[in-house]
């Protein structure tokens, strides 16, 4: 079996004697010496367009001994189809010919040769149609001028073409491919005049995976054939299919040449031993023969094949026999096209009027007979002797058949592809040309690298309407159809077309599937599993498992925080994975809201302290007049029940979600309104030690210190201090709303952070400052002499106010997120109600319930029930 290396090597060693050869283009002498005649067919014209095709299955070699002239190999098994694909070339260019407005006044002529399904027989040929030195027909007499063919239609072959368009490159005559898909052709470098009419393998195994992907088949087995189909196709594969893109192959595996039982033995074993129900065969129609033996064999069912389009269409599989184990078959297809007239065409054929040696070999193969003399004993046998009066009508042959054209579509269309290019040459005006000097091509001197150049241009719009372009590789715009081996109830095969591949230029690669018509070979009637490993649910992650390919794994749970089924991926800042790790859903929002229990909680306790001080208030201004009152400083108590309001209010604003405002006022209002508190306090602290002081002999005079005014002032003064010191806060580091996510991973705490650490312990220090220098003052001033002894209590609320506020420390540091606010909360409350309580408590005590220890007397201790 030759491969791209032997084709290599033949080139080697051809260009030394093809030079010769196809430098006679333009030489003096047209003859090669020594003589091989090849069974072919031929047209003149004004343009010869030379092909390869495939007319016969066999060829024998004769024993060469070199003592006389060596015998010409002797081509065997009639290709019935092979004929059709070489007649359907002779009808293209009979209608180009007929064409008005395609090449007029030129004639196309033909000169077609049978490879003989072997590469030194194709070689040979392609070989005399560049040169025009085989005997059997004389086109030209000199060999100047027009040359011996535009380009050559064929090979068929990857092989063979790798081997003829690696020499026909060194001098650019265009070959025009019908049937070779080897990717390794799209090489610009070492086949720069190649072009072909059917897709490369390359885009035929990315159609494949695109019918994996769209099935869920991630786990498949890949069979070959050992030629440059199959090898290179392996490549394709192991490159393009990939874990990511869609699967992995489970084997791969390279069929034999001929009948190996041994090796297809091995071959059955591994597909019954793998997990894999997909089994992709890209090889020939002889390679899948002696495989389906085995596969019979070993009785393997329950297989999913994928066909390459060298077998997809192969009749000799289509058989009862076989359906139970290929039923369900899917495969690539070479694009179907319709050529209207070509039947007609076919039916003209006739031994009287196609004077050509495969004419009647044609003839024999159809109708059973032989053309006179036969062998001896032929007749007896059961044969018949050839008329000529045979009508081809008259018997069921696959010639006939033009409702199935796929390779002759591509032949029909490789042919206008050489003419619209000829076309466009000669179209070309003179002074405006594409070549040097803005030259034109020529008839009389055409170049076969002109040929060339208006190929790579070419686009037309067959009857079909398909549309036939080349692209930089000399690929045609690729199309494949999908076919579906269906065993029908009554017992019938049908290979039904299912859908098409197609890549066009601006959609790129489509995939048309029409699943209702696909027949599986299952009791299920549904596409079969596929896969090493099954998909991981989700909130999992794949780990693979070691020594296996990336298609084989376990399902691992994510991490928290982390989703996905491949790999687990974290989701952003502001969400969190759902308990299921299946998709990233929002965090949860904490912070001290008015519709919690502790929100309500604080907000009523908050609003019941402002209540109870405006409801204080107004007892006091109510009895204003009344001698408790006024010895207790009633404005000094007014401001302070203010105040004390104010300390209230000031905790709900640190309810509800924080916000760039009351960030930058809770700790302000907090801050300002408590030096007010205790400000009125320590004033009054003041007055009370002035006013025992100024009872003594000679200390009248230090009452005269703690006036109204200067009391107001004092209150005013130390207030402003701390308002200083929450401007200076504010306007150096001001408090901003955060979203921290380090108490919960799944939560996002909404807070105020301080901003200033210094700034915010000024003002707490401040405030402490100033209750600790009232809670001295009224301490010194506890035992004075009096029966209502304001000292007293204002040592006990002080007392309470600095326990609360020691104690707010530590708790509020230890607090996280939303109980940091909170425990803030409980300390301004618990401070207020503590500073309420102990100070007015005993008076409003006094006013409502003892009125009659509200007098003068009962203050100064000289009345009765003190």
């Amino acid at each position: 079996m030759w491969t791209f290396s032997d084709a290599n090597l033949l080139f080697m060693l051809c260009s030394y004697f093809s030079s010769a050869a196809s430098s006679s283009l333009y030489s003096t002498s047209c003859q090669l010496q020594g003589r091989f005649h090849l069974n072919g067919m031929h047209k003149a014209g004004d343009v010869v367009v030379g092909g390869l095709f495939e007319i016969h299955f066999f060829a024998s070699f004769p024993d060469l001994s070199f003592t006389s002239e060596p015998q010409q190999p002797t081509c065997h098994g009639f290709d019935v189809l092979g004929f059709k694909q070489a007649q359907t070339m002779a009808f293209a260019i009979d209608e180009i010919n007929r064409n008005p407005n395609l090449l007029p006044n030129v004639t196309l002529g033909y000169s077609v040769y049978d490879n003989c399904l072997q590469l030194g027989i194709g070689f040979r040929a392609a070989l005399s149609l560049t040169s025009g030195q085989e005997d059997q027909v004389i086109i030209h007499e000199s060999c100047e001028g027009t040359p011996p063919v535009l380009g050559i239609v064929g090979d068929s072959s990857s092989t063979r073409s790798i081997a003829i368009s690696a020499v026909l490159g060194l001098y650019r005559v265009p070959m025009v491919s019908y049937f070779a898909t080897c990717s390794c052709l799209s090489n610009r470098q070492m086949f720069p005049s190649f072009f072909r009419t059917i897709p490369s393998d390359a885009f035929q195994v990315r159609a494949i995976i695109q019918i994996l992907k769209h099935f869920g088949w991630t786990w498949a087995g890949l069979l070959i054939s050992d030629d440059d189909y199959g090898l290179h196709a392996a490549r394709s594969f192991q490159s393009d299919l990939s874990p990511a893109d869609g699967g992995c192959l489970a084997y791969l595996e390279v069929l034999p040449w001929g009948d190996d039982p041994a090796a297809l033995r091995r071959i059955v074993n591994v597909i019954k031993k793998s997990t894999a129900r997909v089994v992709i065969v890209f090889a020939h129609e002889s390679h899948m023969i002696n495989l389906v033996e085995e596969v019979v064999r070993q009785n393997v069912t329950g297989l999913q094949w994928i066909a390459s389009e060298a077998w997809t269409s192969a009749a000799v599989l289509q058989t009862p026999h076989l359906m139970p184990y290929l039923g369900g078959t899917l495969g690539i297809a070479i694009r179907r096209g319709e050529i209207p007239g070509l039947r007609d065409f076919l039916l003209q054929i006739h031994p009287d009027l196609n004077h050509n040696k495969s004419v009647l070999q044609f003839w024999e193969y159809t109708f059973k007979c032989r053309f006179a003399p036969p062998p001896s004993g032929w007749v007896e046998a059961g044969g018949a002797i050839c008329t000529g009066q045979e009508d081809l009508e008259t018997v069921q042959t696959e010639f006939l058949d033009i409702l199935n054209l796929r390779p002759e579509y591509n032949v029909y269309k490789a042919v206008y592809a050489l003419a619209y290019a000829l076309h466009e040459l000669l179209q070309c005006e003179p002074g405006r040309g594409p070549f040097s000097v803005n030259s034109c091509g020529d008839l009389q001197r055409l170049e076969p690298w002109q040929v060339v150049y208006y190929l790579e241009k070419v686009n037309f719009t067959t009857s079909f309407g398909d549309e036939v372009s080349f692209d930089e590789n000399g690929d045609v715009l690729p199309i494949y159809d999908i076919m579906n081996w269906q065993w029908l109830p009554d017992g019938g095969i049908k290979v039904q077309n299912v859908g098409e591949v197609k890549k066009s230029a601006l959609k790129g690669e489509e995939l048309t599937l029409h699943e209702d018509k696909v027949y599986w070979n299952s009791e299920s009637k549904e596409p079969p599993r596929s896969v090493c490993s099954e998909s991981c649910p989700p909130g999992t992650r794949r780990a693979r498992k070691k020594g296996e390919p990336e298609c084989c794994f376990d399902c691992i749970l994510c991490s928290e925080g982390k989703i996905n089924s491949t790999e687990c991926i974290s989701c952003p800042e502001d969400f969190w994975s759902s308990p299921q790790r299946d998709l990233c859903v929002p965090k949860k929002t904490e912070f001290l809201s008015y519709h919690e229990p502790l929100g309500i909680c604080l907000t009523a306790t908050s609003l019941l302290g402002t209540f109870i001080c405006a409801v204080v208030l107004g007892i006091f201004i109510y009895h204003r007049k009344t001698p408790i009152v006024r010895a207790n400083n009633s404005e000094l108590s007014f401001q302070l029940l203010l105040s004390l309001k104010l300390c209230f209010l000031c905790s709900l604003l640190f309810i509800g979600r924080p916000r760039l405002w009351t960030c930058q006022l809770r700790h302000a209002a907090f801050g300002i309104s408590f030096v007010l508190c205790v400000s009125c306090i320590l004033v009054k602290t003041m007055v009370v030690l002035a006013v025992f002081k100024a009872s003594k002999p000679g200390g009248g005079a230090s009452l005269k210190w703690f006036g109204a005014v200067q009391q107001r002032g004092t209150v005013l003064v130390l207030t402003s201090v701390q308002a200083a010191i929450c401007t200076a806060w504010l306007v150096s580091a001001s408090p901003v709303p955060h979203k921290n996510t380090q108490y919960h991973n799944d939560k996002i705490v909404y807070e105020c952070v301080v901003g200033s650490t210094i700034g915010f312990a000024v003002l707490l220090g401040y405030i402490g400052l100033l209750a600790l220098l009232s809670f001295l003052l009224a301490f010194l001033a506890r035992n004075l002499p009096d029966n209502f002894n304001e000292a007293k209590l204002i040592t006990f609320s002080m007392l309470i106010f600095c326990a609360v506020w020691v104690a707010f420390v530590p708790a509020y540091v230890s607090s996280p997120g939303k109980y940091a606010d909170a425990v803030e909360v409980f300390a301004i409350l618990a401070s207020s109600f503590g500073l309420l309580l102990a100070l007015f408590g005993p008076k409003c005590y006094i006013i409502l319930l003892r009125p009659e220890r509200n007098t003068k007397k009962a203050i100064m201790g000289r009345g009765t029930g003190s």
